[in-house]
């Protein structure tokens, strides 16, 4: 029999290049931390503040977008998204002062990626997919690793050579050329084209797709609050911390620029390798333990990193790090999903995902702040592998899936 493509993987290709892109917008701002205090005289606090507020930004953009996605589809929504963050970052090649980074970058520059964040795909990847949605899941948390892979060091290059203004004039370049798959191939979801999901909904799955949960409802639940306050330790020790600071902090302990972000790109090649193979894995085995093994091995990882002073343990550092830098948002999508409902999963994930942010948001800042202190970010480090360790506790709290749950994880 003759088989017939399936769109959605369209759909994947499209909403992937979108993350794709919106990730390496985040890149921005480890690689002008440095020029930018060199051109204004700024204090790694004050460009810190800037980085902090757009996490904050880019944190209710989640929730903001899923409640959004749940109302007008995920087509408009990312087209939102991405015009948004390209009205930012076009007035900042010209930026002189302080306050112009606090507001395009920090503000409109944080909503509109945060708009366009794995909140959508998951959305995206919960309506097109009965089979196959823990690897679509892990590809797009993927695309986040990804953007960093090809985005990180090509800034690096282009800050060399042209200075920081060009930074944001690739990044600005990029944002639109990926808006015109987005216009022309997007759709929200199978039924418009006369279309199912790909592969069979067990009932069970059929359940969840129809249980809704309120925010209300929702907030004044134990699991909420575990998920809400492991998912902020994932920020405070991802994207905040190591995300904005681990390459000023590597320059600063005589690593060569070139050298170290190649190191970087490594890391975003084993967070490719970690997201894909959680997304298989929270298809098959129980999300608690996997989210707390992540967050077991991260903690090991950042305890040791204050001590690294050379090539090859920043390497080792790069593989174990890397491969759980978002390996924990395919289990976490996972778990919001079964024990809330796929309905309302844009809504309550997006606002489980802002306290993921929340918690970038204070370790950009304090990153900076104590740096500045103490001279040096070890005390900041060690702060994050303890959380580590308090963020794996908090998922085994979280209630037992019922045996509907499992099916949902493994339709």
């Amino acid at each position: 029999m003759r088989r017939t493509f399936f769109y959605g993987w369209i759909v994947v290709a499209v909403t992937f290049a979108a993350l794709l892109v919106s990730s390496g917008v985040r890149t921005a701002p480890s690689v002008i931390i440095v020029p930018l205090e060199a051109a204004f005289g700024w204090s790694r606090a004050e460009i810190s503040l800037a980085v902090a507020i757009s996490l904050f930004a880019f944190g209710f953009g989640g929730p903001i977008g899923g409640s959004m996605v749940d109302r007008f589809g995920p087509r408009r929504v990312m087209i939102g998204g991405l015009v948004l963050t390209l009205a930012g970052l076009l007035p900042l090649m010209g930026m002189t002062e302080q306050w112009q980074l606090i507001v395009f970058w920090g503000l409109l520059v944080g909503v509109g990626t945060g708009i366009v964040t794995n909140v959508l795909g998951a959305t995206v990847a919960l309506r097109w997919f009965n089979r196959r949605r823990g690897i679509v899941v892990g590809l797009f948390s993927a695309a986040g690793a990804a953007g960093q892979l090809l985005f990180l060091p090509l800034m690096i290059g282009v800050a060399s050579a042209f200075g920081w203004p060009s930074v944001f004039t690739a990044l600005a370049i990029a944002t639109a050329i990926v808006l015109i798959p987005v216009v022309l191939l997007m759709r929200n979801r199978p039924q418009d084209m006369g279309l199912q999901p790909l592969g069979e909904a067990s009932p069970a799955t059929l359940t969840a797709d129809t249980r809704r949960t309120s925010l209300r409802d929702a907030v004044r639940t134990r699991d909420f609050w575990l998920l809400a306050g492991s998912f902020f330790i994932c920020g405070y020790t991802t994207n905040g911390l190591i995300g904005t600071h681990l390459l000023p902090h590597t320059i600063e302990h005589g690593f060569a620029e070139v050298e170290i972000s190649w190191a970087l790109a490594f890391m975003g090649l084993m967070n490719i390798v970690g997201t894909l193979t959680s997304g298989w894995l929270s298809d098959r085995y129980d999300n608690r333990y996997l989210l707390a093994s992540y967050y077991g091995f991260r903690a090991m990882s950042l305890a040791a990193l204050p001590f690294i002073l050379e090539m090859r343990g920043m390497l080792i550092f790069a593989l174990i790090y890397g491969l759980d830098w978002v390996a924990t948002v395919p289990p976490t999508v996972n778990l919001t999903a079964n024990r809330f409902g796929r309905a309302s999963l844009g809504t309550i994930y997006g606002w489980i995902f802002c306290s993921h942010m929340i918690g970038a948001g204070i370790a950009s800042y304090a990153g900076g702040l104590f740096r500045d202190l103490l001279g040096d970010y070890h005390l900041i480090f060690i702060s994050a592998a303890v959380l580590g360790l308090v963020a794996a506790g908090l998922v085994l709290k979280l209630g037992k899936p019922q045996a509907a749950d499992t099916h949902v994880a493994r339709a």
